[in-house]
């Protein structure tokens, strides 16, 4: 489409120093959404980052409201003109109404970030195929995939009082944890505490109950893709999880990072979607040409660690895992809209999804210490020489994700961090 082309063309360039920078997360071409605000006792802004700073749409003149749920209800035609808009007033070459959006720009420094959204339901699938086989195969090492795998995008629905957005501090969970040679089960903290490497997806439009969202329309309803962390209690999983799934092993927190990179901004690094050879192909109602054609999404990710010692010493996060969307994926994120509506379930802007954990084909690409480690089996050591087989008090961790290619500008989705305390 003509707004697409503009908008995302990789010659493109802002007034903004910042949003030129090759490093940047938020160049000219992305402009994420999120909320902020400059004090504890204001509302939430809705704003667009731009470099290293926020553009307050409102203040700009291109809303009359600071309702994110109105924002992410838009039709499509209307969200490309707002971002063709946005982008004709912060581009180099002779911006439309520069100095309305000079008086409304504020440093992202001087900002907190909110989520970007009210959620009001959130649901997490299971689409990353490597993760559910290396997981599978720590408990069944002759059948990892349970049969309805291939066939059912899988997901349980989840908590999201307990959704923070980066930077928030969560206390270590209790639960209940019944030991192998254990007669009873105790009340006692996590001792394997976990992060999952996750996407999250933002639903825009919604729809009505009893009314199916076919895969030709499914996108139309998303409008778009955050950095997700699913932290995850193991060893109170594993004694609870059966027969009706995760419990309080995974609603006592979930980190969210504050942009949301739309599916317009993503654009550029669309992929085309196939099965493995040799795999069933999905049933009728998951499957469409668009979907075969260009339903995947091509984002690099990446997961960091910060030990409290590496804090105190100065040092930096460093790198413990990398994976890529499109290679851990089963299931697009068409799919995941559509079976979720199939039985009439309604959809409200807002609701978010968590793709599952996100594992690359390779060890080092684990998107989670229970693969890293095989299942705590495994010391992983640090370049400051502390180990870990699970996350201490004190840790944080980081997520990180990114698009990239040839012909197109790169583009980020910031940092979703989050740290667990005593």
């Amino acid at each position: 489409m003509q707004v697409l082309a503009l908008t995302n063309d990789p010659l493109l360039r802002s007034w903004v120093p910042s949003a030129n920078h090759p490093d940047t997360d938020f160049p000219i071409q992305n402009l994420p959404f999120g909320r902020f605000r400059t004090s504890a006792h204001e509302a939430w802004r809705i704003g667009v980052a731009i470099g290293d700073m926020v553009l307050d749409l409102r203040a700009a003149g291109l809303i009359d409201h600071a309702d994110m749920s109105q924002l992410l209800s838009l039709p499509r035609q209307e969200r490309l003109a707002l971002r063709l808009a946005i982008s004709n007033g912060l581009k180099e070459d002779l911006p439309i109404d520069k100095r309305a959006f000079e008086k409304a720009l504020l440093p992202l420094s001087a900002v907190e970030m909110g989520l970007p959204c009210e959620v009001g339901d959130y649901t997490d699938f299971y689409v990353g195929i490597h993760h559910a086989t290396a997981v599978g195969k720590l408990f069944r090492p002759d059948n990892p995939l349970l049969p309805n795998y291939k066939w059912v995008p899988i997901g349980y629905h989840g908590r999201s009082s307990t959704l923070n957005v980066t930077g928030t501090s969560f206390a270590r969970p209790f639960g209940q944890i019944k030991a192998p040679d254990a007669e009873v089960p105790v009340l006692q903290p996590t001792a394997r505490l976990d992060f999952e490497l996750e996407l999250g997806i933002v639903i825009g439009q919604g729809n009505a109950q009893g009314s199916p969202v076919k895969m030709e329309a499914a996108e139309d309803h998303v409008f778009g893709l955050t950095l997700f962390n699913d932290w995850s209690a193991r060893d109170i999983q594993a004694w609870e999880y059966q027969p009706l799934g995760p419990f309080l092993s995974k609603n006592f927190a979930s980190t969210l990072s504050p942009w949301i990179v739309s599916l317009e901004a993503l654009e550029p690094f669309r992929r085309a979607f196939k099965r493995p050879e040799g795999d069933p192909e999905p049933l009728a109602y998951l499957s469409s040409t668009q979907n075969s054609l260009k339903g995947a999404f091509d984002v690099q990710l990446e997961v960091l660690i910060q030990t409290r010692a590496m804090r105190e010493a100065g040092l930096p996060f460093e790198r413990m895992s990398y994976s890529n969307f499109t290679e851990a994926a089963y299931w697009t994120v068409a799919q995941m809209v559509t079976h979720h509506t199939v039985n009439g379930c309604a959809l409200r802007p807002g609701d978010l999804f968590g793709s599952g954990t996100l594992s690359g084909p390779k060890p080092e690409q684990a998107g989670s210490l229970l693969e890293l480690t095989q299942g705590g089996k495994q010391h992983i050591t640090l370049s400051n020489g502390e180990t870990r087989t699970f996350l201490q008090d004190g840790d944080s961790i980081a997520l990180k994700g990114w698009c990239e290619r040839p012909g197109a500008k790169r583009i980020g989705f910031g940092e979703c961090i989050g740290t667990v305390l005593r």
